[in-house]
């Protein structure tokens, strides 16, 4: 790729956070937006690309066929959890070696996933985001307040974390580097486990997981539970009291919806698995009860087999 060159970005999910990457991508970069729905594709297309808020559409192009993104600089994973393996598979021997792999998505598993797909040697930068969309159509989503992103390495080099960094920033988003993204992953799943099934199963907006009493003491438990597990895994955690970082999160976005509580909402099956079910999960593992992350991942499973009789 010259010095003057676009660089070529793919982006696997066109829901609500991949078309809110891939429309500040499109200014400085060609996107390639990957879905297997097709009335998501065709929508996008019949657009001309995306949108953010009320702004002008940016050109991107949508496909159901992952062939026409292998011969990208960069891939972007934005699927939910449970499809990652589905989504990247395709990809297995048809990518420039050195590509890399960026994962932003919730939850853990997704590291393991791509690794069972492309290898375990590939270019992979993990990180997390909280910058937060919300999908208000195809091709279309709010940006819910201004995030930043944390990005790592799980294989890749050095250079190549620097260069998705850079790739980020000048796309006019917030990014850092975190020599050990651990923290910063279970930092959020700890958010993710706390705010999403508590508020996803009152079908309410996040803030009632601070707002309502019950909610809230729920709320503490399930914090200071998770907190427990990632300290018995000696994971230092980016944050002193995480009941007092849950609230801090709800206090500058309380009006958002999360994609649990979106998806339930919608009949589809969520993230919990690998949310709650990943806490539940490691505290099996090492000994730790986790006896409120248990019942709201029993819940929330409760809750999509009753949406889907």
């Amino acid at each position: 790729m010259t010095a003057d060159a676009r660089p070529r970005i793919a982006i696997l999910g066109a829901g609500a956070m991949g078309t809110l990457f891939a429309y500040y991508f499109a200014e400085r970069c060609d996107v390639t937006l990957v879905d297997v729905r097709g009335d998501v594709v065709e929508t996008i297309n019949s657009i001309g690309g995306v949108a953010v808020d009320d702004l002008p559409v940016r050109r991107v192009i949508a496909t159901r066929d992952h062939a026409r993104a292998f011969a990208t600089d960069f891939l972007f994973v934005f699927v939910k959890a449970p499809n990652t393996l589905g989504a990247v598979r395709p990809f297995a021997g048809q990518l420039n070696p050195a590509t890399p792999i960026v994962s932003l998505q919730n939850g853990l598993g997704n590291e393991e996933a791509i690794k069972t797909a492309l290898g375990g040697t590939v270019p992979l930068v993990i990180g997390i985001t909280n910058e937060a969309g919300l999908a208000i159509g195809h091709g279309r989503s709010r940006r819910q307040g201004i995030g930043t992103t944390v990005v790592g390495s799980a294989g890749a080099s050095t250079a190549t974390v620097r260069s998705v960094q850079g790739l980020i920033t000048r796309a006019g988003l917030d990014c850092a580097i975190a020599y050990d993204i651990r923290p910063h992953q279970w930092g959020k799943l700890l958010a993710n486990a706390t705010i999403n099934p508590i508020s996803a199963l009152a079908d309410a907006r996040n803030g009632i997981v601070a707002s309502d009493p019950n909610a809230a003491e729920l709320g503490r438990l399930v914090a200071n539970e998770s907190a427990a597990v990632a300290r018995a895994l000696r994971i230092n955690l980016p944050f002193g009291d995480p009941w007092e970082y849950v609230r801090d999160i709800l206090a500058n976005a309380p009006e958002s919806r999360n994609s649990m509580t979106v998806d339930l909402g919608a009949h589809l099956k969520t993230e919990i698995d690998h949310v709650n079910g990943a806490i539940v999960a490691a505290g099996r593992r090492l000994g730790i009860p986790t006896p409120y992350n248990d019942a709201l991942l029993r819940l929330v499973r409760a809750k999509e087999n009753a949406t889907r009789e």
